[in-house]
């Protein structure tokens, strides 16, 4: 399309890639909040600290998912969250508050950003089938979630202020660079 003279050519966006970038961190930092909100330290044989699950996500997580089940109409995914995470919320509960964690850290780091994004892309569907009935707003979040979560995954967010990128840049020969994970 040819520009007529005596008028200024479209503005261009500058560096893309840093503004992919600064989604990335953004998101990454939305999912690192459960370091502090879902995880706590707990000693192990009376001696060595270990993350876990925090006392509070245990005892609240299963009366959420109770109540996101109630009125859910989606027959197997109501089914799914009454009969294997609620049962099982101890375990739910250590999934969640570590992929939470692990998500928002490899977004905000850029690093393994492929695989974190793939994994918050299944935490956030996840997420999204069990309120999705509960309104508009819920719907939104989820799918602009998603929808950022897919681009971030698409575009390797993590080359630009990542540790995928700087691993790319100086050790491309290393296994970490040849593996598709960020």
């Amino acid at each position: 399309m040819d520009v007529q003279a005596g008028t200024a050519p479209p503005p261009v966006m500058r560096s893309p890639e840093r503004w992919l970038a600064v989604l990335r961190i953004a998101v990454g930092l939305w999912f690192a909040k459960a370091v502090f909100t879902k995880l706590s330290v707990t000693l192990a044989w009376g001696f060595l600290p270990v993350p876990t699950a925090s006392d509070r996500w245990q005892h609240v997580m299963p009366i959420l998912v109770t109540k996101y089940a109630e009125g859910n109409p989606i027959g197997f995914f109501k089914e799914f969250l009454l009969n294997t995470v609620v049962p099982n919320s101890h375990v739910y509960a250590q999934l969640t508050a570590f992929g939470e964690a692990a998500v928002g850290l490899g977004l905000v780091f850029g690093c393994c950003t492929t695989l974190a994004a793939a994994i918050g892309l299944v935490l956030v569907v996840n997420y999204g089938l069990a309120v999705q009935w509960q309104g508009s707003a819920q719907q939104g979040f989820h799918y602009m979630l998603i929808t950022t979560l897919v681009v971030i995954l698409g575009a390797r967010a993590g080359r630009v202020w990542g540790v995928d990128g700087w691993v790319w840049a100086h050790r491309p020969g290393s296994w970490l660079a040849r593996v598709p994970l960020g």
